[in-house]
């Protein structure tokens, strides 16, 4: 799911597309970064450097994106309103009793309420199941509709031939291109097996397209082909009129289950792709939920479901009318289609490499194709089809000042960081009392020092001994493998003992709450202070520093670092050793508060049998006793404003609905998973 911005991220790869300037050389050197095969050395197209040129084309290349991505968000909402309402469209069936519209579309809100409630427990116990309804189901249709072919009109085989669709368009004309809209219909759904080609290999999904989906439903509509040919006056409601009497309980039930499914596939894809706009910097800060501790990638984010659930409700009771909500769940899935297939064109240049006449090939004839059925399903506008839309700019305005106001609080922090003179002159102690303990200060800056490090030094007369910067970043690469997701830097000289650490992840990645990550950190800069003496042994000058250079650690690899790590039986801390009894005995009922977590508790010691050098081992123990003295986490509670010359659209969006965002989105210490004992929040306010 999230094919768009998974385009867009491709695309932030092989060109600079991207708003953001966050983007460092070293990222290019991810195992994940480039496809296998790309060449890296050509020479770049004119078209690539004339976007890479224009910030407003870029801009405009977003909105579209985030248009398209929108747009599935909006099917979010109509699928499983659709899918409900129509299995549940069976109860209305004169034959079986013919319960009223109404009783239906309460039936139909119980099932949506009971389908969202269940969200939060995850996938995991009852995905097992879904495979056999989905085929079970698909056998079942195409097995009917074999039977109605059989049973009522033989001949309706003949449509399969091509003369039939140019005779039928020459006859209905103008009618006839209406109509597309709903033929459209036809096909939505089955598009979303291509959705799942981050989970199964393309073949598999060409297999199972081929061989049983499109057969069973080809097979479904001729059979209701056939039976409304003898049959016209019941084509209000096609299906479930033309199921054998014998088999309709059985059949409805299926089509019960495979309805829940579909929604549950679509509501689990919004998931996936408000997590992917997140990652980008696109989507206000939202808590992600990882369901699964077995099967990667298996999220859930409370803020979104209970909204889905709203604005199910809201179209399922507004509207009470299949063929409404049809238009407009017609209307979302096209609309993708075309987005997609417009970013397709653009992989085909940046990404590919080939002919920019090959990719208007290719955008003409599948463009002219989805333009025919995206024209027909805007005829459906007043007819429900405002819904998506309204949904999608609704949705796209939140995104939009999100990230403008996200980048324009970036630019402030980049123009206005801290010079390394003004550091340098402040000495090793930087002016103030070191104390013990490792202060992490979480800063969104790649490159140089955040200026609420000079806000917090000017306010308080000490801080920690040793000092990392730390910035968790987004790459646009799917996934970033664990032993290259940490970047260790030294910031000034060696005895200011100031470090950055750049944790990356890429935008399907989850960033759990990682009870390791205190250790990985500490044995990461350990890793990168033998290294870097390595390095300095060889050039013969142990005091020259390489100020800005950052490495790739490999923490799943303990050697090379000096240290040796040995479990603590002493009851650590659950957040971070201290001797104070008072912060022991606060933490010790933190712990308690947080369910009991039993976690690893570990005990650094440098080796001594290793010949390391004494300044290295001065060091090393440095940061082993910052370490049992305590870690603390520093971040900025920001304050984000306009500037007072700023034109009146500007300053509504920053001081109103960017504002309003930040007040009501999860905080960056519930994003970043930090603990709140060891919490300490610097105000500042930005002028942008």
């Amino acid at each position: 799911p999230g094919g768009t911005f998974a385009l867009y991220s491709l695309l932030c790869r092989h060109a600079k597309m991207s708003l953001l300037p966050n983007q460092q050389a070293a990222d290019e050197e991810l195992s994940t970064y480039y496809q296998p095969g790309v060449d890296r050395t050509a020479m770049s197209s004119p078209f690539k450097r004339f976007l890479e040129k224009h910030k407003k084309l870029r801009t405009c290349l977003l909105l579209f994106v985030l248009f398209g991505a929108c747009m599935v968000i909006g099917d979010g909402v109509l699928t499983p309103t659709i899918s409900v309402l129509a299995a549940l469209s069976g109860l209305q069936d004169r034959g079986t009793g013919g319960l009223g519209n109404g009783w239906v579309v309460l039936i139909a809100c119980v099932v949506l309420v009971g389908l969202f409630a269940l969200q939060h427990r995850g996938t995991h116990r009852v995905a097992f199941v879904f495979a056999p309804i989905v085929v079970l189901w698909l056998l079942s249709i195409g097995v009917i509709g074999l039977y109605n072919i059989i049973h009522w009109n033989p001949r309706v085989c003949l449509a399969l031939s091509p003369h039939y669709i140019v005779k039928f368009f020459k006859i209905t004309g103008r009618d006839g291109w209406i109509s597309l809209g709903g033929v459209l219909l036809a096909v939505t759904g089955t598009e979303a097996m291509f959705a799942d080609l981050g989970h199964f290999t393309a073949a598999s999904i060409r297999l199972a397209f081929v061989g049983v989906i499109y057969p069973c439903l080809v097979l479904q509509y001729m059979g209701q082909a056939a039976f409304l040919s003898k049959n016209m006056s019941d084509v209000h409601d096609s299906f479930y009129l033309s199921i054998p009497r014998t088999v309709f309980w059985p059949m409805f039930v299926l089509a019960s289950l495979a309805a829940i499914v579909g929604s549950q596939s679509i509501i689990s894809a919004t998931f996936s792709i408000v997590k992917q706009c997140l990652s980008l910097g696109c989507f206000p800060r939202v808590k992600v939920v990882h369901t699964s501790r077995w099967i990667y990638g298996q999220i859930y984010i409370p803020e979104i479901n209970w909204i889905l659930m709203v604005l199910c409700l809201a179209v399922t009771v507004g509207f009470r009318d299949i063929n409404i909500i049809g238009n407009a769940y017609g209307l979302a899935c096209i609309t993708v289609m075309f987005v997609t297939t417009w970013l397709m064109a653009l992989v085909i240049i940046f990404v590919w490499k080939k002919n920019i006449l090959l990719a208007l090939s290719f955008l003409v004839f599948f463009g002219s194709i989805e333009g025919a059925y995206l024209s027909a399903s805007f005829i459906k506008v007043p007819q429900g089809g405002w819904t998506p839309i309204a949904l999608a700019f609704v949705f796209m305005f939140i995104m939009y000042v999100w990230h403008y106001g996200t980048r324009r609080k970036y630019l402030f922090d980049l123009q206005n960081k801290v010079s390394m003179k003004w550091i340098l002159t402040l000495g090793p102690s930087l002016g103030i009392v070191r104390v013990p303990g490792i202060g992490l200060i979480y800063t969104e800056l790649v490159t140089g020092v955040p200026a609420i490090f000079s806000h917090f030094v000017t306010n308080l007369p000490a801080f920690h001994q040793i000092l990392v910067f730390v910035c968790v970043k987004s790459v646009p690469v799917p996934y970033v493998p664990v032993d290259e997701r940490y970047l260790i830097g030294r910031i000034g000289p060696r005895q200011y003992r100031m470090y950055r650490c750049i944790v990356r992840y890429g935008y399907k990645d989850v960033q759990k709450d990682d009870e390791n990550f205190e250790n990985h950190l500490v044995m990461s800069i350990a890793k990168f202070i033998q290294m870097e003496a390595e390095e300095a042994a060889s050039s013969g000058s142990y005091e020259s520093s390489n100020e800005g250079r950052m490495a790739v650690i490999h923490t799943t690899d303990a050697t090379g670092t000096g240290l040796i790590m040995r479990d603590s039986n002493e009851g650590t801390s659950l957040t971070r050793s201290s001797k104070s009894e008072t912060l022991q005995s606060l933490q010790s009922i933190y712990e308690q508060e947080s369910g009991g977590l039993s976690r690893r508790r570990v005990r650094f010691q440098v080796a001594e049998e290793e010949q390391i050098n004494p300044q290295v081992r001065d060091e090393l123990s440095d940061l082993l006793e910052a370490k049992e003295a305590g870690v603390a986490y520093i971040i900025g509670h920001s304050y984000v404003k306009a500037r007072k010359n700023s034109n009146f659209l500007k300053s509504f969006a920053i001081d109103y609905a960017y504002s309003f965002l930040r007040k009501n989105c999860r905080g960056p210490s519930v994003t970043l998973h930090i603990p709140h004992i060891s919490l300490i929040e610097v105000g500042m306010i930005y002028y942008v």
